[in-house]
């Protein structure tokens, strides 16, 4: 091979491979869009798409049971806030209209993004938790000191097996830039 035929060669070879790093870069990119399409659609790590409201409205309430359903709240570090859950827990007959809230305090003396990503468990029921209106369903900002009070409106769908009694549903928040 001649020093002409090597560096076509090489060329080609940088061509194909700044195409396969454009390729990663553009996976990249897609991929937070494509996992939160993926966990709306199948109300994986507790994500439920925007028909859950219309699903509440055509719902029967279950009056023959209970399900109880727990609160808890971590802050990650890098995000100076404090969170917590007003209540820890609330027992609800499934097909019902439930509101909870959370509350947030920027403790940083500058304004602060934050986002709050939910888990739901036993990972069977974060298909029937089914979230109407949430604070994570958007980023959140606080100013200096300020403190907020998010509502989480969600109901449990009555298709819940019944050996599940308890539904535990838990939120990080992460500091998130702008």
């Amino acid at each position: 091979m001649n020093a002409e035929d090597r560096a076509l060669a090489n060329r080609k070879l940088v061509k194909k491979l700044l195409w396969v790093i454009a390729g990663a870069i553009l996976f990249t990119i897609a991929l937070v869009p494509l996992y939160n399409v993926m966990c709306q659609v199948t109300g994986f790590n507790g994500k439920t798409g925007n028909s859950a409201e219309q699903a509440a409205k055509s719902m029967k309430v279950d009056n023959t049971r209970w399900v109880t359903v727990e609160f808890t709240s971590n802050v990650m570090p890098g995000l100076a806030w404090t969170f917590y859950p007003k209540q820890t827990s609330i027992r609800v007959h499934p097909g019902q209209i439930e509101l909870a809230t959370y509350v947030a305090k920027n403790i940083a003396n500058q304004e602060v993004i934050g986002q709050a990503i939910p888990s739901v468990s036993p990972g069977q029921a974060s298909l029937y938790f089914k979230k109407i209106e949430c604070f994570c369903f958007q980023r959140q900002t606080l100013k200096p000191g300020e403190s907020k009070e998010m509502p989480l409106t969600f109901f449990v769908s009555p298709d819940l097996p019944k050996q599940i009694e308890t539904i535990t549903l838990s939120y990080a928040f992460y500091s998130a830039v702008k």
